[in-house]
């Protein structure tokens, strides 16, 4: 399934939040585990990325891409199931 939520990337200037989509399999009927991120702010995950642009705004896509994956996440707490699947 594919799903979308908020978190938060630590930047030179504090956390900022985000809006990640990623790929999930339901584990439960009331949690799924990430997979895999495909966009972090409607981006594909790159190692330097910011959100308005300015240099206390970066931050590594990567490595929180990768930090993501194998998390746990209650299906309540989603912002949106984009795609449904098993």
């Amino acid at each position: 399934m594919k799903i979308e939520y908020k978190a938060s990337v630590h930047t030179p200037a504090g956390h900022r939040e985000v809006y990640v989509i990623a790929n999930a399999k339901k584990i439960s009927d009331k949690r799924c585990e990430v997979i895999e991120v495909l966009a972090i702010d409607l981006e594909v995950p790159a190692k330097n990325m910011s959100r308005t642009g300015a240099n206390r705004q970066k931050f590594d896509g990567l490595y929180f891409a990768s930090s993501e994956a194998g998390k746990k996440k209650n299906i309540s707490s989603l912002f949106s199931i984009i795609e449904a699947g098993e």
